[in-house]
């Protein structure tokens, strides 16, 4: 598999997410490859974005959003749940793109549909934070299937809480995909 290059990260965001879809998040550790195809993200634009964690500033948990494209911004959730951005756009921007549902392809046990369940099957936790995912053992990749898939916009998911930005469609799924976490 072709690994994505630091060019691909290092631009618009929104653009970026839509191109994620149908490539291949790869994690090699302990000798087991898995490998999911990305069916489901958000995109997340900035200080601006009141949805986004960089909206509160520069911090110790978003200072990998801050920094330069193509890294993995992963944090906990309600104590118990990782989920996993892709950070994106030039360093201080602090724009992110979270991957919300993979397709299991190889070595992938358990649900994951929604991003803590990915990160879990995927073995992603808090020690692949500001992992450069241009590595050799966590990265995203070209998918060998053929042709750019059906997208679909809708609202991103629980962040209610950013009033207009709340109703912004920046989440993006493939259409008819089963392992979309809500259709």
């Amino acid at each position: 598999m072709r690994k994505l290059t630091r060019d691909f990260y290092d631009r618009d965001t929104i653009a970026v997410a839509r191109e994620l879809l149908g490539k291949c998040l790869v994690h090699r550790s302990n000798g087991v490859e898995r490998v999911g195809r990305i069916v489901e993200v958000e995109a997340y634009l900035g200080p601006h974005d009141l949805a986004a964690h960089s909206a509160r500033g520069l911090t110790k948990r978003t200072k990998v959003m801050f920094g330069p494209p193509g890294h993995a911004y992963v944090y906990m959730i309600y104590g118990i749940y990782y989920c996993m951005n892709v950070v994106t756009e030039r360093e201080g921007h602090a724009s992110a793109v979270l991957l919300r549902a993979v397709e299991p392809v190889k070595n992938i046990d358990g649900r994951t549909q929604g991003p803590g369940l990915l990160c879990k099957a995927m073995q992603v936790d808090r020690r692949l934070n500001a992992h450069d995912l241009t590595s050799d053992d966590f990265f995203i990749a070209e998918s060998p299937e053929a042709g750019p898939p059906a997208i679909v916009k809708r609202p991103r998911v629980g962040v209610d809480y950013a009033g207009a930005w709340a109703k912004r469609h920046l989440r993006f799924y493939i259409r008819g995909n089963p392992f979309v976490s809500r259709q």
